[in-house]
């Protein structure tokens, strides 16, 4: 009965802190929010719009778009909190969101990080929580959260790879009996490929776009290797030369060979996991795979070309943009079971 009284009073959160978009779960109720880490502000004011409710949807239809008045800011970048201020705003706004709790409880907290976090950002990701309102707060490494939100066997003698390829980190992890056996961590990922579309189309045509054309692009027509159906779209933007508006025409190829550098980096990441590992384990993969999580494992192909390059079966975890918070989830239900995996402390 305190049990469930103190559920109702301070509920349990699980909070997926990513660079592109912030999903948070609330204690048997599941995924509650899902809004991009996006904060709007008046230019030299560090004053959030809308008394506070320019965050998430409403920013992010503001990036690259805004006058010299208004920026539209990412808090986050590659897993790591760049504006403290900002982020704690944005969660605080969240976790109100969320969670809809009572004034003057403070909600158990559960948040996701990289496996490459330093002490000094985990630092900062606990102070940032503390002040936003959480009360005893837990931090996860995010490969572990996206295995055990995948379903995979981690505790089992057998080698489990993942590989969660987000908006600003891709993580490499391969498990066995609980643990770590080996991981790589890599600020390659979404944003690299959104990057490299936007280097790659002034090179190829001598147009300037902008990022969030860049990752529509990506969307409609890109893919990660050949396509029964190869498509093409048209792209708007500006001539680098003459500085007035033009459009060109896109196809699936051209994307695919505007990203294939980033590709490659993150397939290396995956080749130097493997070598970590002792022949035993490796020789699973042959029969249990890999599994591709995060926003970029729905680019079309992705799991054909990582199949093909590094010889194992390669499936996507279900939902995996939701992989995540939803081993967060998990873990925030049976914390004692987690308890070794996680960084801790505790407010009153």
């Amino acid at each position: 009965m305190l049990h469930r009284l103190r559920q109702w009073l301070s509920p349990d959160l699980a909070i997926d802190l990513g660079s592109a978009n912030t999903r948070i779960a609330l204690f048997n109720q599941g995924i509650v929010l899902d809004e991009p880490t996006v904060v709007a502000l008046q230019n030299g004011s560090r004053k959030i719009l809308g008394r506070g409710a320019a965050v998430g949807k409403l920013a992010r239809q503001m990036l690259g778009r805004t006058p010299d008045s208004i920026s539209a800011v990412r808090p986050i970048r590659h897993g790591v909190i760049t504006d403290f201020e900002l982020c704690e705003a944005m969660l605080r706004h969240f976790v109100q969101k969320a969670a809809k709790q009572s004034p003057g409880f403070r909600p158990r907290v559960l948040v996701s990080v990289p496996q490459s976090i330093t002490s000094v950002e985990r630092r900062a990701v606990f102070g940032t929580a503390e002040r936003a309102g959480a009360g005893s707060i837990y931090l996860l490494e995010s490969a572990k959260a996206t295995a055990i939100g995948a379903g995979m066997p981690i505790s089992e003698p057998l080698a489990s790879l993942v590989c969660n390829i987000g908006a600003g980190t891709t993580e490499v992890a391969i498990f066995s009996l609980g643990e770590t056996v080996a991981s790589c961590s890599t600020r390659i990922a979404g944003d690299t490929f959104d990057d490299a579309i936007v280097d790659w189309m002034k090179q190829r045509f001598g147009l300037k776009i902008g990022r969030q054309t860049a990752e529509n692009l990506k969307r409609e027509v890109g893919s990660a290797s050949l396509q029964t159906s190869e498509r093409a779209t048209e792209v708007n933007g500006l001539d680098a030369m003459s500085s007035v508006p033009r459009k060109v025409l896109v196809t699936t190829g051209e994307v695919r060979q505007a990203i294939m550098a980033p590709l490659a980096k993150i397939l290396s990441g995956i080749r130097q996991v493997l070598e970590q590992c002792q022949p035993e384990l490796v020789a699973d993969l042959a029969d249990t795979g890999m599994v591709l999580a995060g926003g970029s494992a729905l680019l079309p192909g992705l799991d054909d070309f990582f199949s093909e390059q590094l010889a194992i079966p390669v499936l996507i975890a279900e939902d995996p943009e939701q992989t995540v918070v939803r081993g967060l989830s998990i873990c925030s239900e049976h914390l004692n079971e987690w308890q070794s995996s996680l960084f801790s402390i505790h407010n009153s």
